[in-house]
């Protein structure tokens, strides 16, 4: 073993102990509505927990890493009584929550204030779990939103100013984020923030200081995501951070957050990079992982984890870490 990966090594094993003191040898895979996915161990459902975009495939910023495809993989409601029919078909249809997200304005914000009152009609009348996906915000849409009856809030959070300008092509800076995140913990809704590794070209640059920020403000929980070059982009040939890379900085974020529960969501690169980077994060002690890789699956039995699977977002780990810690949490497989 080289040097490097001799230090590698330690660093996942030092982050593995500090997990399981905390967390127990436990590990929840999330497989929500987003994507197919389907293996010998789980298989993803259509319609229990999808996802909803306020506005279509439309987003002012028109990012590098993006530009407006993720938002057409979403269903879209761009109206506040489309919003609540589509909700309540999910409902109807046997579905237990959705993701709502959407493009963002030229400010950086998601245009969530006019969806608030149908949000609060929503979860009146359907008891969905509502996990909604804004950019910036400010304290008081946060507490609209928790009036509302929100479940959780997501929030990417981006290190650096650089990034923000070339990247996001937004005018805005890092205090813009940490402002948002005081905002989001002084409403006491539950929120989980997001850092997107790699997102600066697939080098790492502000992803440390996104987590100095994140950890301020004791999050609900934290998502790491792997920044993956999508085709028709401005980014289509960059390549990705290595996986290496990206579990040292899962690895940094649960020595600064060590009782933040911590996930690899579902926005990172396929194939061999993420058999790879999902078995190192299993091995490192990360508490879930979204539309994990078989390796990963296999990995967690080998070190005699006790696994458990969800439909749900990966975000509502804040809630069902409570249960894996449970004697006997749930174990799911296909039938």
């Amino acid at each position: 073993m080289n040097p490097e990966m001799k230090e590698i090594q330690g660093i996942i094993a030092e982050a593995r102990e500090l997990s399981w003191r905390n967390f127990g040898r436990r590990i929840r895979f999330y497989v929500p509505s987003f994507s197919y996915y389907r293996n010998q161990y789980f298989q993803s459902s259509p319609t229990l927990f999808p996802s909803i975009s306020l506005t279509g495939s439309y987003c002012a910023l028109n990012c590098k890493h993006c530009g407006g495809k993720i938002l057409k993989t979403m269903t879209p409601a761009r109206t506040p009584r489309e919003l609540i029919q589509i909700c309540y078909e999910i409902k109807r249809k046997g579905g237990i929550g959705c993701l709502i997200s959407g493009g963002c304005l030229p400010d950086g914000s998601v245009p969530i204030d006019r969806f608030v009152d149908a949000l609060a009609e929503i979860k009146t009348k359907s008891g969905l779990k509502i996990v909604v996906h804004t950019g910036l915000i400010d304290l008081e849409a946060a507490e609209r939103l928790k009036e509302a009856g929100v479940d959780a809030v997501l929030i990417d959070v981006i290190g650096s100013d650089e990034t923000i300008r070339q990247i996001y092509h937004l005018n805005a800076s890092t205090q813009d984020y940490e402002k948002t995140l005081q905002g989001l913990a002084k409403s006491k809704i539950p929120f989980i923030p997001h850092v997107l590794v790699g997102i600066h070209y697939g080098n790492i640059l502000g992803e440390a200081n996104a987590l100095e920020m994140i950890s301020k403000f004791s999050p609900s929980a934290l998502i790491l995501i792997v920044f993956f070059p999508v085709k028709g982009t401005l980014m289509e040939s960059v390549n990705p951070p290595p996986p290496e890379t990206v579990i040292e900085v899962l690895a940094q974020a649960r020595f600064m957050m060590p009782k933040v529960p911590l996930v690899l969501g579902c926005a990172r690169p396929k194939g061999r990079h993420r058999a790879i980077t999902d078995s190192l994060a299993v091995e490192a002690g990360v508490n879930a992982i979204a539309f994990p890789a078989k390796e990963a699956i296999e990995k967690a039995e080998s070190m005699s984890l006790q696994i458990s699977f969800s439909h749900l977002c990966c975000s509502q780990i804040y809630e069902d870490v409570i249960d894996s810690q449970s004697p006997n949490p749930k174990r799911l497989r296909l039938s």
